[in-house]
């Protein structure tokens, strides 16, 4: 019997993008059985279209190239200024895109939950997602995660 790993994504934006298809696909490659549940927020990383972006208010653990005040980060054009830098930093770095790391999950068989309810609650449309998704809610989910040797919620 293989270990399992049960991650819970809450968050959509492209800098928390990569910890639940990292984590996967690494406990994939190590012979984990893998699910995440995607809730809330974190269905935007199951759209079809991956156009995240960075959001460095609020965010005080960001390294930034050069001190940006707050009240700066809030002005107009500096979220996409900064998603524009952290792509530019993550491609020279040789750090892989997100669609690649979630097809990786997917080739490695982590399967991808979305949240029903989440879904409904936000009129959301099934043909926006990519394929392979499983549309269920928590007590699906809470089936194989309380069997899980590890849980994460990201």
């Amino acid at each position: 019997m293989s270990k399992k790993l049960a991650i819970i994504a809450t968050k959509g934006t492209l800098d928390w993008g990569y910890p639940p298809f990292i984590l996967a696909s690494t406990a994939a490659a190590l012979g984990y059985d893998v699910q995440i549940f995607f809730t809330f927020y974190g269905l935007q990383l199951l759209k079809k279209d991956l156009n995240l972006q960075v959001s460095p208010l609020g965010n005080p653990g960001m390294p930034m190239p050069f001190p940006v005040p707050v009240l700066m980060q809030a002005l107009p054009g500096m979220q996409a200024m900064m998603t524009s830098m952290m792509k530019k930093k993550m491609a020279d770095k040789g750090v892989a895109d997100l669609a690649e790391l979630r097809e990786l999950c997917q080739e490695a068989d982590v399967k991808f939950i979305a949240c029903q309810m989440t879904v409904d609650l936000f009129e959301m449309e099934t043909k926006d997602f990519i394929g392979d998704v499983e549309y269920a809610g928590a007590a699906m989910f809470f089936d194989f995660a309380g069997d899980a040797d590890i849980c994460l919620y990201i």
